[in-house]
């Protein structure tokens, strides 16, 4: 079951962090060092359908070194990630009265 919920959050997970160009990498590293931890296995095949949908814009990159795609929002993925943020506030309020209540009824 938690690994049901934690599927969920992801994709926002993802979105909230790609509000500029990030590498792959980079992503993982910055999700992990917030508590997001998640496996390379799910998140370069999200990153990809992200971008297949429309929601991400990528380049290459060398800058010098090995070269590295950078993913960031589209601007149909700001827009997503603003209803998706909005509707996940409006979750966990709901969340947070219903558990805060536990065992009222």
């Amino acid at each position: 079951m938690e690994l049901e919920l934690r599927r969920g959050v992801i994709v926002l997970a993802v979105l909230s962090q790609l509000k500029a160009f990030r590498y792959g990498y980079e992503l993982r590293q910055a999700l992990a060092e917030q508590g997001m931890a998640i496996e390379e296995g799910t998140l370069y095949p999200l990153l990809r359908r992200l971008e297949s949908q429309g929601t991400l814009v990528s380049e290459w990159r060398t800058d010098g070194g090995s070269p590295r795609r950078y993913y960031t929002l589209s601007d149909d993925g700001r827009a997503l990630y603003t209803r998706l943020a909005r509707t996940w506030r409006g979750l966990t309020a709901t969340m947070d009265e219903l558990l805060d209540g536990e065992g009222a009824s």
